[in-house]
């Protein structure tokens, strides 16, 4: 069995898409319309995708605890500096719980939480 994607439910389609490509670094796969009001777009070429999905009449349920999606950095000092940059701010963090692991915090544009992970 494979992991397929991640779904997101988001306020706005092409803000959530401009963070995901400009700042996690992934591009769109597929893009479509599934109705009147609803959109869809696949991110990312690896095994796993994220899936980001807008739907006019569904109300989102806000900031999501507990749950976040990992990406792997070279850097976790120069991924912080860029993150600043594009006016984001850093959630929480730097942490570094082991001498092999080093991670933070943002938040993408639906207040769900993305982690930023440098292994050393």
């Amino acid at each position: 069995m494979k992991f397929c994607w991640c779904t997101i439910s988001v306020e706005s389609m092409e803000e959530s898409l401009k963070f995901y490509e400009e700042i996690i670094g992934l591009n769109i796969t597929s893009r479509f319309q599934a109705g009147p009001n609803k959109e869809i777009a696949f991110l990312g070429n690896g095994e796993t995708q994220v899936e980001l999905v807008w739907d006019k009449n569904q109300k989102l349920l806000g900031n999501i605890d507990g749950i976040s999606l990992g990406f792997k950095v070279d850097s976790v000092d120069n991924m912080i500096d860029f993150i600043e940059e594009k006016g984001l701010e850093v959630e929480s963090g730097p942490f570094q719980p082991s001498p092999n692991i080093k991670f933070f915090f943002v938040k993408d544009p639906n207040g769900f939480s993305i982690q930023f992970v440098e292994t050393l």
